[in-house]
């Protein structure tokens, strides 16, 4: 996969693929700086920490059972896995899949909106553990 346009990202959650209602999702994979500066030093001195992961979906509501709400109700307060590719297509180096293992979510809008708008809502999930698979 070269340069490229995102229009098939895939998204589970707790094992349940919501890829279709998924309107944009962002990872932010991070590790945090520890700061190690000791004596002597001309500078501040970092090493890596805790990972500090974040990913954030925004989806389109649908309240059929094993849909969007069913899935993201009970996770509230819990932690969970979440799966995101940027191609619903095979794993591949081309199109790695990233799994965010222990990912805490600590709320939900269930119903959100003005009169007109499609229903919708946006989720963060914090925290875990990101292990990157190619194959």
């Amino acid at each position: 996969m070269a340069i490229f346009v995102l229009k098939n990202a895939s998204v589970t959650i707790n094992s349940v693929d919501l890829s279709a209602y998924v309107t944009s999702v962002t990872l932010d994979y991070k590790i945090d700086a520890v700061e190690s500066t000791a004596m002597g030093s001309g500078g501040h001195v970092y090493t890596g920490g805790l990972q500090a992961n974040s990913v954030t979906v925004n989806l389109n509501q649908d309240f059929a059972a094993t849909k969007t709400e069913a899935t993201i109700f009970p996770l509230v307060g819990t932690s969970t896995t979440v799966v995101v590719k940027a191609d619903s297509g095979a794993v591949s180096t081309t199109n790695p899949s990233y799994t965010i293992s222990n990912s805490y979510l600590e709320g939900s809008q269930p119903v959100a909106g003005s009169v007109g708008d499609l229903a919708a809502m946006a989720l963060t999930f914090n925290g875990g553990t990101l292990v990157k698979a190619t194959t």
